[in-house]
């Protein structure tokens, strides 16, 4: 049998020599691909007829298969229309002295003008003179038990009449449940077909923690953008005031006055902000005298351009989140 021929192996160099070509003729014959495309797609355009623009290269771009990052809760949700039975709409729709009254479309304002009523608030502003009189006796008769339950004497000379006393400051600061904001307004809108922001800053209030029953207290800056129609300008501290006297957490107070005044005036835009001091902190708790809390609501045009809820936020004095 003849010798076999022995097998020659390829050396290192030779095969990577012959990748490395075969590597190179592949790259020739992507880029010659590319070069035909590229020019097929100018001749295309040059056909295109009169008055019709060339696809750029931003146009043939493949949209990006990843969303920009975002919390979900700056997503924009459409809030549910909530279904009212029909006797509480035949109820609210009642005619009120020969005119038909409507429920507000937002739990804001109620069809009568209070704000967040409840049953005692009802029974608070309807209530004849005898029954204030009554209700001024239990509140007495409260104050007085928590005297004795601190330790002290409620008959000494300096606390006698304090129950009483309290009784009233706590009314006085709660006077708003008895407040409609209809009587505030008091029809107070003028068509001036002005389409301009306007601004009440400064707004000294004073309010009762709901959680403790200490004050809180501070400036609020009240801002909108009538559409043609305006509000007296005292009636937006009116508006503010009265949602102030009443137990109250500041983030509801701010939502509150906002949430008010888009309804009453119907403006392109509302923006509140508050900044208070709690007692609550201060005299108790953490006990940080230094402190102070800032809450803000906008509404409408506010909301949606940053422009202009930028100029507000200047001319109240804070710029970049910094007082002037």
């Amino acid at each position: 049998m003849p010798d076999s021929v022995p097998h020659r192996k390829r050396s290192p160099s030779t095969s990577s020599s012959d990748a490395s070509s075969k590597r190179r003729k592949s790259s020739k014959r992507s880029a010659s691909s590319k070069r035909k495309n590229n020019e097929q797609a100018i001749q295309d355009d040059d056909d295109l007829p009169n008055g019709e623009h060339p696809i750029s290269g931003f146009d043939r771009r493949r949209e990006s298969t990843t969303r920009t990052a975002r919390d979900p809760r700056d997503e924009f949700h459409p809030p549910k229309k909530r279904k009212v039975p029909k006797a509480a709409r035949k109820e609210a729709e009642a005619p009120v002295n020969g005119t038909v009254v409507t429920r507000s479309p937002t739990p804001v304002i109620d069809f009568d003008g209070l704000s967040r009523p409840s049953a005692g608030t009802r029974e608070r502003l309807e209530e004849s003179p005898e029954q204030a009189v009554v209700r001024l006796g239990r509140m007495r008769g409260a104050v007085r038990t928590l005297l004795e339950c601190v330790g002290e004497d409620p008959d000494r000379e300096g606390i006698l009449d304090t129950p009483e006393r309290y009784a009233k400051a706590m009314l006085f600061f709660t006077k708003g449940y008895q407040e409609n904001v209809q009587d505030i307004v008091n029809n107070a809108l003028f068509n001036e077909g002005h389409n301009e922001m306007v601004i009440v800053k400064d707004i000294e209030l004073h309010s009762l923690c709901e959680h403790h029953l200490v004050p809180f207290f501070g400036k609020m800056h009240i801002g909108y953008i009538p559409s043609k129609t305006v509000i007296g300008l005292s009636k937006l501290p009116r508006i503010a005031e009265m949602f102030a006297r009443r137990l109250q957490v500041q983030e509801r107070l701010t939502k509150e006055v906002a949430n008010a005044i888009m309804e009453i005036c119907r403006p392109q835009g509302v923006a509140v902000v508050m900044e208070a001091s709690h007692q609550c902190m201060v005299m108790r708790g953490v006990e940080k005298t230094g402190t102070s809390t800032i809450t803000s609501c906008v509404l409408g045009a506010f909301e949606k351009k940053s422009k202009t809820r930028n100029e507000f936020l200047s001319l109240i004095g804070v710029s970049g989140g910094r007082r002037l």
